[in-house]
Order: structure tokens, then sequence, then C-alpha cells
């Protein structure tokens, strides 16, 4: 078994996990627009990280390379990435109920999400601190290993996002049951271990 591959899938899963049922800009815009408009708006919506996440990958994957010569500047990147993620797994520790109804009017629901995507700031903190360096790592190994990352991360945040939509559709009840709160405070706890793995990395490259 390769357990780079494996470690590869599972940081995949659970960040695309994290960042598709995570509360935010772009979760709520799925919630809204699958209350107002139906599922479909809702699953349009959803596909939005596909079409936003790759030209932030590209920019993030410059900046990195201009700063691999630099061990404390990735430490502080890796600082940083765990403060993203620790932050990220604390608010998912106390969810509140999203908030629907934004008062825009219909159509246009990929375009909505496409912009609240990339005017959203967490996407750049994420790709540049935390998405990046595990992509640039995996294919350091191989191409497959930075597929597994990202196809795994990609497939979970949008299939999780579709499934978000089809719960509002069918039940207005979920946005305050306990299977969605449960849900955040797992990967919460997740992301708050993913988030002490980074802390460790980037004091070890400071020198600490």
């Amino acid at each position: 078994m390769d357990l780079h591959l494996l470690d590869a899938l599972s940081k995949g899963t659970v960040l695309g996990l994290a960042a598709g049922f995570s509360p935010g800009p772009l979760t709520i815009l799925v919630i809204s627009e699958t209350l107002r408009h139906g599922l479909r708006a809702g699953m349009k919506v959803s596909l939005a990280p596909i079409l936003t996440d790759l030209p932030i990958i590209a920019l993030a994957a410059l900046l990195l390379d201009r700063l691999s010569s630099h061990p404390a500047a990735l430490g502080g990147i890796a600082l940083l990435g765990g403060g993203f993620l620790l932050h990220l797994g604390l608010g998912s520790l106390r969810p509140h109920e999203g908030t629907v109804g934004s008062g825009l009017p219909s159509s246009r629901s990929l375009l909505r999400g496409v912009t609240a995507n990339f005017l959203n700031p967490n996407p750049y903190v994420f790709w540049i601190s935390v998405g990046t360096p595990i992509l640039l790592v995996a294919f350091g190994r191989s191409w497959t290993h930075a597929a597994a990352f990202a196809g795994a991360f990609f497939f979970f945040i949008v299939g999780s996002k579709l499934l978000l939509a089809q719960l509002v559709h069918r039940s207005r009840a979920f946005l305050s049951g306990g299977l969605y709160r449960w849900t955040l405070r797992i990967l919460g706890l997740l992301l708050i271990a993913y988030a002490i793995m980074f802390f460790r990395d980037g004091l070890s490259r400071i020198g600490y």
C-alpha cells in the first residue's frame, strides 16, 4: 500500500469536505439559491470552486516557487496556514444557522457563485498557505499523488455542496438540524488536527 498516496487522498478528502460544509459566502449562496430558485440553481452555485480555484492555484504555485529558497518565508506561510485551519476548525465547532434570502433577482446562479468565490479571500489564503504546499509536496512524489489530492479535494468540496443543496431542497429543517451541526463539529476537530501539523512544520522551518 502506498501510504503517501493514501495521505494525499485523505488530506484532499478532509479539506474538501471541510471547505464544502463549512459556513461561508459560497455555502450561504448555495442555500439561498436552492431555497429561492430551486435545486438546479443551488447545484450551479456548487460548481463554482472548479471554475475559480484553478487560476488561484496557478498564482499560489508561482508565489511559492519564488519563495522556495527562503525557508523562513515558507515557515511563515505554514504558520499562516495553521492559523487559517485553526480559525476554520474553531468556527466549525460553533456552527450557526445559515442566513438565507438575499433579495437578489433570480437567474445567473453560476455567475453569482463564481463571483462570490473570487471575491472571497478564503480560497486565496487556503491555496497559498495550505492547499498548494500539499499539492507541491505530492507532485514531488509523482503526478499521481498530486492528482489524488486535487481530485479528492474538488470531488468532495463540490459533492458536499451538491449534497447540501439536495438536503436543503428537501427539507428546510436541515438548516437547523443536528446532523449538519455534528458534521461541522467533526470536520472542525479534523481541521484543528491539521492546524497543529502546520504549526509544527512552520516552527521547524524557522528554526524552533
